[in-house]
């Protein structure tokens, strides 16, 4: 259940119910896509600049410079300028705690999940 508070805050700003759960669609969209999610995991350990995430992941820049701008849109990273670059670190306040919460969430939850795909018989 969502706390009151935080329905109160959002309820400022959005105005009928439609839109509110449009807003959730946009958010959790972003953690759909799973060159997204490598770069989210990326700047969990410290920031990095469009090169050094394509190198690290081997994905073609234009596809790194769309996601980074769908994850900064969205709240998920910041981004500084240092002289000709563009740093990405990820969001400390929010998304580096909910991340860490869904680590917790999927070890205890959902890693049976891969068991079952690979056809491990361990329990999950």
């Amino acid at each position: 259940m969502i706390k009151k508070y935080i329905l109160n805050h959002i309820h400022k700003k959005i105005h009928n119910e439609q839109e509110f759960y449009k807003a959730y669609k946009i958010f959790f969209g972003t953690l759909v896509s799973g060159s997204r999610l490598k770069i989210i995991n990326l700047l969990r350990k410290e920031e990095k600049n469009v090169s050094e995430i394509v190198g690290a992941l081997k994905i073609s820049q234009p596809a790194v410079s769309h996601d980074l701008a769908r994850l900064k849109k969205c709240g998920f990273v910041n981004v500084k300028i240092n002289k000709n670059f563009r740093y990405y670190s990820i969001n400390k306040e929010t998304i580096k705690p909910l991340m860490d919460l869904i680590d917790v969430h999927m070890s205890k939850y959902c890693i049976h999940i891969i068991h079952e795909i690979k056809g491990d018989k361990r329990d999950g």
